[in-house]
């Protein structure tokens, strides 16, 4: 197991509070989840648009990378996105053997309406925290993303 110390040498206060935030996290991100705009779509492809939206036009293999999921999967999840008009590929710039990934306005606005209704859900949820909790979130809002993004 990795070495959880973070200098104070409370190895066993470290892993539990890792061990809290995993189940804090895994209880959220399912909440979250079921908060879905269009039911037809997967959460990966979901999760794929996202990083689209986030990261901007990418190949089929980028998006692999960046998603954690073999190519060939990907290129499934490519084609599925465009049957149902939310990306587009066009050829890439520099190499003719490769496409770029892009999406439609119509994903930029489902996207949009999806981070406006999982947002009012958090808005409500978050609505009984007091002060200092709301102080503790803001704080660690950041670490959490710098923890998504490693």
């Amino acid at each position: 197991m990795a070495d959880l110390s973070h200098g104070d040498g409370d190895h066993a206060g470290d892993a539990d509070a890792v061990n809290a935030l995993r189940s804090a996290v895994m209880r959220l991100s399912r909440r979250l989840k079921h908060q879905r705009v269009d039911e037809s779509l997967s959460p990966t492809e979901m999760s794929v648009l996202g990083t689209l939206a986030r990261c901007g036009s990418a190949t089929p293999g980028e998006l692999a990378r960046k998603e954690h999921v073999q190519p060939p999967s990907m290129t499934r999840i490519v084609a599925l996105l465009e049957a149902k008009g939310l990306v587009r590929l066009e050829p890439h710039p520099e190499d003719r053997r490769q496409k770029v990934v892009t999406p439609t306005e119509q994903a930029e606005a489902m996207l949009e309406e999806s981070r406006r209704k999982r947002n009012a859900w958090l808005t409500t949820v978050a609505a009984g925290l007091d002060d200092d909790e709301w102080a503790k979130l803001r704080a660690a809002a950041p670490v959490l993303e710098k923890l998504a993004q490693l």
